[in-house]
């Protein structure tokens, strides 16, 4: 097949233990899905009707990459998350089946322009330019489905400079994982290459120049970086 322009290279995340890559598609997010998260940004849990949004397959930075700080925000404020990589995908996938869809597990950072997104938010505008901006997904090597364990008293943890600031149990999301693919695919199809960032615990805050993070989802993945 012939192109007008050279096709953009396909984001992709390294494996843990393999020399293969995760081919990335495309990367859904899930807000308000920690109550206590909720509750520190004056929001609400709608337990019936989750909060989705989606960032680009290119925002993914990995393999240690420096994170640049973005332009047109002066709050840039970080969200560690759960990632699970889909190896599989459909249409209103019942919640029975939905973790036979899950490839493997990471950890991720869902950055995000607090300032613009408080603009949008009380212009009742979309969160785009507050969440899919560039580099605004870094996220860890995945480890596949198969070799990790988890349960309600799995931890999700950040910390920054050597202080943590976010710390989180897995059994506190009000939509745990087979739900929230569950609920996705009867808005989207998903499909094999799928990312789906699952919320953050409280604790969110800004990120300066400079600061170094590390993050991470106990015995499954860690990510280090540095905010340029």
């Amino acid at each position: 097949m012939s192109y007008a322009i050279t096709p953009p290279a396909i984001p992709s995340l390294p494996v843990i233990g393999s020399d293969q890559r995760f081919p990335v598609r495309r990367i859904f997010c899930i807000g308000r899905n920690y109550a206590e998260h909720a509750r520190e940004m004056g929001a609400t849990v709608d337990k019936d009707t989750p909060l989705f949004f989606c960032k680009p397959a290119d925002a993914v930075v990995t393999d240690g990459a420096d994170v640049p700080y973005p332009q047109a925000t002066s709050d840039l404020h970080h969200e560690v998350e759960m990632v699970v990589a889909l190896g599989g995908g459909g249409r209103d996938i019942p919640v029975e089946q939905a973790a036979a869809m899950v490839w493997g597990y990471g950890v991720g950072l869902d950055l995000t322009r607090r300032d613009l997104q408080a603009v949008a938010k009380a212009k009742s505008h979309p969160w785009d330019v507050a969440k899919a901006f560039d580099h605004s997904a870094p996220v860890s090597a995945l480890r596949p489905a198969s070799e990790v364990h988890l349960d309600a008293d799995s931890t999700l943890t950040l910390s920054i400079n050597g202080q943590t600031r976010q710390h989180g149990r897995l059994g506190d999301m009000v939509h745990p994982v087979p739900e929230i693919i569950a609920i996705l695919s009867t808005l989207f199809e998903l499909k094999a290459g799928d990312l789906i960032f699952t919320g953050t615990p409280a604790g969110v805050s800004a990120l300066q120049r400079g600061d170094r993070f590390h993050a991470e989802l106990a015995g499954v993945a860690v990510l280090e970086g540095r905010v340029a």
